[in-house]
């Protein structure tokens, strides 16, 4: 990836355990203050869209990332807040969708919110089930509900740190996300420059698509099996590595310039 003056660039975080570190008690996330000094940079390079994009509601990631030049994304891509505040939600078809989708869920989720250690956090589009405080001796018992919940049709569930996402919408993910974002923006993934940073499965739907397209995805935590994807250990590290991408890459590129002169 050249970052060179004049070039389309589109750079889009993962939220939780991407650019905030993972915390047991997830209303206690917040934006890394590294990652909101390298955000307000990388916003105001002119050619740069950076936006954040996450499964939280909006309302609740706007109050995490309080950068009014930063694009925010809402439950994996479906609702968007763009710099000045406009808000671009999806249509009547997916309230729809969605509601049908929580009905037929309604008795298994009621089923696993009463599973000792297990948390259901309704994100309006999504629904997380976390079970980190579910005792090592009992995980094999949650194991057969976990199991229907991702047979469950009409569904799509996503696996996380000590977490099920599940989207209420299948077809909506990250890589979703990305490309509406794309669309909204006019931007051309081949003639743009895409990076794209998470941390669990359904940032590496993104991360596959921006490799595919010639971009830089890089990984947090745990390696995942992706071909061409860059691993690094924690957000503060990805930091390191965003830095150094905006800071070496333009001095490298004077130096092929100044052989052509030569």
């Amino acid at each position: 990836m050249n970052d060179i003056p004049g070039n389309r660039r589109l750079w889009v975080f993962d939220f939780d355990g991407t650019i905030s570190p993972i915390v047991p008690e997830r209303n206690s996330a917040r934006l890394h203050p590294e990652w909101r000094k390298l955000l307000e940079e990388l916003s105001r390079t002119p050619g740069r869209s950076v936006a954040v994009l996450s499964s939280r509601e909006i309302e609740d990631l706007s109050r995490r990332v309080p950068l009014p030049s930063v694009i925010l994304g809402g439950a994996s891509g479906l609702v968007w807040r763009l710099p000045g505040g406009h808000r671009i939600r999806p249509g009547n078809v997916a309230e729809t969708q969605r509601e049908k989708s929580r009905a037929v869920l309604a008795p298994l989720l009621s089923r696993l919110s009463s599973f000792p250690g297990v948390d259901v956090e309704d994100k309006g589009w999504s629904v997380a089930v976390h079970y980190r405080r579910v005792l090592p001796e009992a995980v094999a018992m949650l194991q057969p509900l976990m199991e229907e919940l991702e047979e469950t049709h009409g569904i799509r569930v996503f696996r996380g740190p000590y977490v099920a996402e599940v989207q209420l919408l299948p077809q909506v993910n990250k890589s979703f996300g990305v490309r509406r974002l794309c669309r909204f923006l006019g931007v051309d993934p081949p003639k743009a420059q895409l990076l794209y940073a998470g941390d669990d499965e359904n940032d590496a739907v993104a991360m596959r698509w921006v490799l595919r397209k010639g971009g830089i995805a890089f990984c947090v935590g745990k390696p995942m099996s992706i071909p061409g994807v860059r691993v690094v250990e924690t957000p503060v590290d990805l930091a390191r590595a965003v830095r150094e991408l905006t800071a070496i890459v333009p001095h490298l590129n004077k130096r092929k310039e100044s052989k052509v002169v030569a």
